[in-house]
């Protein structure tokens, strides 16, 4: 045989192998455990980050990358990106979402913290994209009272001015609830809102053309809804709907829905079921089911009942592939626009919302949580989650550290501070800009405590209080009663640095006057 010829046979099996070798991905454990898949021998486009760690497996849900996400990961990894989970009970943070090019919210059930909205505003705003799917009103997979559509919107239907409305004082004072308070999120942030309606199954075929979409809609005939809802629209600047319901009967809200279900009788007046929007440098995406993503290969058991999952190929449904992976190409897009506005497409017109839309005006319909959960289950508390499910046995093996607040083991961040003497320590960032909201905790001997109290001072070199505390001007905070546990105090404070603070400050506890424990912060 030609040795030429043999040669050319040689490369082309190489080739071939490479070829193959590249799909599928390679997988990994990167910081907290977490999932990490990369596309084998190939430049990544992307990483993206997916959050886990807000009630995405509660109930029938399996919203996660190895679980009934996985055919969405893998079209990324396809298309070259990097995937990533958040990790069991994390939290949402700037410093960890930076990394990332688009973090995805699926379907969550457990409410976000202020702190993690502050943070995806900071992201957003500083070039990141973010893509949040959501779901039905009253889709209450955990019995906690939230569902996706109200965890992202930033407050409870009915509970705006108390998130923790109805709860028991065991719910209340969980650490899920810690740092929790109602804010009209989205709306701030993002021009639009989740609206709490319930619709049924739906073929979705109303689309902004081509070149009002930015692409996004390119080739796209039908998506298809499960039980969804759709997304208000309120401020056409920020603000765009790109996929619509047609006109809807009664018969087509959903079987459970425990209001009118339907809110405009469908068409553009019922809002988008999928939107875009612009805030700052970066972007979101919103869509109002996650059916549309699903696959039918769910991984964990429910974490109440401990049985099998059942979930449906809907990413395999209609475009609802084609369509998701356009709206990541749009978001993994950058630019340094800071709205719609002079973007060359036209602008929606505001959705008519009804009187009860209003955040204040909010109301409950019925009693919460739906159902009744089963004996010993509780939604915040993963010591009580049945085995084989999602974070029982990450949790397991946490069990011996979760004296540690859970800030410690989440945040890259934190770092325990700590003086000659161990028995006093601070929790609190490496370093914050100035005006940016953040938490620091407290640990004081009890018997270092002159009174009882204590209150927290972070002034500059000369003296000068450069601390603001819970949105006051700067100022010692006020004085507390901290919790006391074996005896360690245990106290966070929320709070902020003026503008006027040195490049370094030092953070002083005061019990009586007297500074009884301090360290120093640097600021960037």
């Amino acid at each position: 045989m030609n040795t030429k010829f043999i040669k050319y046979i040689f490369l082309a099996v190489m080739a071939l192998t490479l070829v193959a070798c590249s799909n599928g991905a390679d997988e990994k454990k990167g910081e907290d455990g977490k999932l990490v898949l990369t596309p084998k021998d190939k430049d990544i486009k992307g990483k993206v980050l997916f959050d886990s760690a807000h009630g995405q497996t509660a109930g029938s849900a399996d919203w996660v990358i190895d679980g009934g996400f996985s055919d969405f990961a893998d079209a990324l990894l396809k298309e070259d990106y990097e995937v990533s989970d958040l990790g069991y009970n994390q939290a949402l943070e700037y410093n960890k979402m930076k990394k990332y090019d688009l973090v995805v919210i699926p379907e969550a059930n457990n409410p976000l913290k202020t702190n993690e909205q502050d943070a995806i505003e900071q992201y957003v705003k500083s070039g990141g994209s973010v893509l949040m799917i959501s779901d039905h009103y009253n889709a209450d997979r955990n019995f906690n009272r939230y569902d996706a559509s109200e965890v992202m919107n930033g407050y409870r239907r009915g509970a705006y001015q108390n998130p923790t409305k109805g709860m028991t004082p065991e719910e209340s004072s969980s650490d899920k609830m810690k740092n929790v308070e109602g804010r009209d999120f989205l709306n701030d942030v993002f021009g639009l809102r989740f609206r709490y309606n319930a619709l049924g199954n739906i073929k979705v075929d109303d689309f902004a053309s081509e070149e009002n979409s930015f692409g996004i809609t390119k080739g796209i005939k039908g998506v298809s809804m499960h039980a969804g809802s759709t997304i208000a629209i309120t401020d056409p600047n920020k603000a765009k709907g790109i996929a619509f319901l047609p006109k809807l009967s009664s018969d087509d809200k959903w079987s459970h829905a425990v209001d009118q279900g339907i809110y405009n009788g469908g068409g553009k007046d019922e809002g988008a079921y999928i939107a875009i929007s612009k805030s700052g440098n970066g972007k979101g995406a919103f869509i109002g089911d996650s059916s549309m993503i699903e696959d039918k290969s769910p991984k964990y058991k429910r974490e109440d009942n401990g049985e099998t999952k059942k979930t449906y190929d809907g990413f395999k449904e209609e475009d609802n592939k084609q369509m998701t992976m356009q709206i990541v190409e749009w978001l993994n897009t950058k630019d340094k626009k800071q709205d719609l506005t002079n973007m060359g497409i036209q602008l929606d017109e505001k959705t008519p919302l009804l009187s009860f839309e209003e955040p204040e005006n909010s109301t409950e319909v019925q009693a919460e949580p739906w159902g009744t959960p089963k004996h010993g289950y509780k939604w915040y508390d993963a010591s009580t989650y049945a085995k084989g499910s999602y974070g029982q046995s990450q949790h397991a093996r946490q069990i011996s550290s979760e004296t540690n607040s859970e800030k410690q083991h989440s945040n890259n961040m934190t770092t325990k501070h700590q003086t000659d003497d161990t028995s006093k320590a601070f929790e609190l960032p490496d370093e914050v800009q100035r005006q940016e909201k953040f938490d620091i905790t407290v640990h004081v001997e009890e018997s270092k405590l002159v009174n009882q109290k204590f209150q927290l001072s972070i002034k500059n070199k000369d003296g000068r209080e450069v601390g603001m505390f819970n949105g006051q001007r700067p100022g010692v905070s006020e004085s507390v009663n901290p919790k006391i546990k074996n005896g360690m105090t245990d106290w966070y404070f929320k709070t902020k640095i003026a503008n006027e603070a040195d490049d370094e400050v030092n953070v002083e506890v005061l019990s009586g006057g007297k500074v009884i424990d301090s360290t120093t912060l640097k600021l960037k």
